[in-house]
């Protein structure tokens, strides 16, 4: 719930949907990850709590100037490093989305961020670089054209996957690596980016990130091909 849309959009505070499907699945003895970006789904830690579960939140920015523009509407990364903490205390599962990483806006902030989500308690990071669709690139281009220019030109040179296009092979895998070796030196867990087939998410008290972490993994593993993406200290 859900890598498509949001379960946790502003309605659900009062429509209570989202939280009556988890009930639903609690009582069916049925496992879920949640993927939001939202801190709304601290409030169903109950529920969570009842269930096997693992909480996805992703964080783009620090900037809430930049927030504000590349996802209007998406409540504060504060707020965000918050749910990830109460979720952690609370002994939910929880790792952060760093995602997309998108050259020339928060490429030059992913050590911060990096820090951020592991303090506030995540134990493990996915991450991706940003994959254009006309529309998106689109609505980018209107809230920032000269950076959005500079990105046109990196497509150029990159690949189309599907209705897609993608960051030149080496451009990704350099992001990702970086990313990568900062998380293990810091000692969190990290996989990207759509391709990573193989879980390696760590244990969180009695509970893990496990399945639903693997599962994650395999809904991304078309892009990436790379050996040592995903990987844990050691690996």
């Amino acid at each position: 719930m859900s890598n498509s849309s949001d379960p946790y959009p502003p309605l659900e505070e009062e429509l209570n949907l989202t939280r009556n499907c988890l009930k639903i699945l609690a009582n069916r003895g049925l496992s879920v990850l949640v993927i939001t970006k939202s801190d709304l789904v601290s409030r169903d830690i109950d529920l969570l709590t009842r269930m096997s579960s693992a909480v996805s939140i992703t964080i783009t920015t620090l900037s809430d100037t930049l927030a504000g523009k590349l996802e209007p509407g998406a409540p504060s990364s504060q707020k965000r490093l918050d749910a990830i903490e109460e979720l952690n205390d609370n002994g939910v599962p929880v790792f952060a989305r760093l995602d997309p990483i998108i050259p020339g806006f928060n490429d030059i902030e992913f050590r911060d961020l990096i820090d951020a989500v592991l303090q506030a308690g995540a134990k493990h990071i996915t991450s991706s670089t940003y994959k254009a669709r006309a529309d998106s690139l689109m609505r980018l281009e209107s809230q920032f054209p000269k950076e959005t220019e500079l990105l046109r030109r990196m497509f150029r040179s990159g690949e189309r996957i599907g209705g897609s296009l993608y960051l030149p092979r080496g451009v990704r895998k350099e992001l990702m690596l970086q990313m990568r070796n900062i998380i293990l030196s810091k000692g969190g867990t990290f996989s990207s980016c759509r391709g990573c087939a193989r879980g390696n998410a760590p244990r969180t008290g009695r509970r893990r990130l496990g399945r639903a972490a693997r599962d994650d993994g395999h809904w991304h593993r078309r892009e990436c091909s790379w050996a040592g993406l995903c990987a844990g200290p050691g690996d």
